[in-house]
């Protein structure tokens, strides 16, 4: 066990705080090193354009059991320090004012789904570095209030590829990593080798720190604060990989951030210099369970945002099929 029960943040198991800082002269070499702008057409599909049909049927091919699991949290409309902006739900017709049969029940749904409480896909418009999206496209003319005419959700579309679960908690002996515990790329190949994946062109790749699990046994925190994820080091060795999608039970982002000036780094480098989008606050505890006992870590991984033209992303509750 890691960390003690108050809910306030342990010292981080397996490293010290979130790593050494990174000048922002350092990161944006960084940036220029992973940036694969002018590569794809569309571009506003970004690292999605990876995936042919043969990553599909590939990936098809390591469904055995036909076991399906959701990843997506629970709709959550409580207040509290991970969400500023609960989600709305409430009934808008409870078939009693003596309609025709038969009668029916409707509500009404709405969500702030950018943050830390809500499963979500981040589309390429939803960050932009130096002014900029991804493609070096100018964030002032292609956002408006009307919405996003470049990079929106809905230029993605479904992605069904090989996902990859990299358990970090599983691989370290621990049940959770500690907010503000950074994951190097050194963590990643060892994850890899402990677990019997590797990470290969058009994969889906998903960061398990235990989040929702110390939530649930310790408390709530708040994750813009303090959060386990990706320092900007293990951010090349996904570019080299060619990863067509990033996500996890947080928003992949380590923080406190490493990099002076900049809250969100990976969010930097994966949306606006290398154009992968991200799949922030997964519930990812039932597929720990179920790849521990099946021991594959590797898996089809069905992607499905709402066609919402202009959006800048999209709630989702994304599929493992194991």
């Amino acid at each position: 066990m890691t960390g003690d029960r108050s809910g306030a943040p342990a010292p981080p198991p397996g490293g010290t705080g979130n790593g050494p800082a990174v000048s922002r002269q350092e990161f944006d070499a960084l940036f220029d090193r992973v940036r694969t702008w002018g590569r794809w057409t569309p571009a506003d599909r970004g690292a999605w354009n990876r995936v042919t049909p043969e990553h599909v049927r590939r990936a098809t091919a390591l469904v055995r059991s036909g076991t399906a699991v959701p990843l997506g949290r629970a709709w959550n409309t409580t207040p509290g320090p991970d969400n500023s902006r609960p989600a709305l739900h409430y009934m808008s017709d409870l078939g009693d004012l003596e309609p025709p049969e038969p009668a029916t029940h409707k509500d009404f749904i709405a969500v702030d789904y950018h943050g830390k409480a809500v499963s979500h896909l981040d589309a390429l418009s939803h960050a932009a570095y130096r002014g900029q999206l991804y493609d070096g496209r100018a964030a002032r003319e292609c956002i408006d209030a009307g919405g996003a005419r470049f990079g929106a959700v809905s230029a993605l579309g479904p992605l069904v590829t090989k996902g990859v679960l990299l358990d970090l908690p599983a691989v370290l002996g621990c049940d959770w990593l500690e907010p503000g515990r950074a994951v190097h790329a050194e963590d990643l190949v060892s994850a890899e080798r402990a677990l019997g994946v590797t990470i290969g062109e058009g994969d889906a790749v998903l960061l398990r720190s235990g989040s929702v699990r110390r939530r649930r046994e310790v408390g709530v925190w708040d994750p813009g604060t303090a959060s386990a994820g990706c320092h900007v080091d293990a951010v090349p060795l996904l570019a080299e990989r060619g990863i067509a999608l990033l996500g996890g039970d947080g928003d992949s982002d380590v923080r406190p951030s490493p990099v002076d000036g900049v809250h969100s780094p990976v969010h930097a480098l994966a949306l606006v210099a290398m154009g992968v989008p991200l799949l922030d606050n997964l519930d990812l505890e039932a597929l720990s369970v179920a790849a521990a006992e099946t021991g594959r870590y590797a898996f089809l991984l069905v992607v499905a945002p709402l066609d919402i033209p202009g959006g800048t992303g999209s709630p989702v509750d994304p599929v493992a099929v194991l």
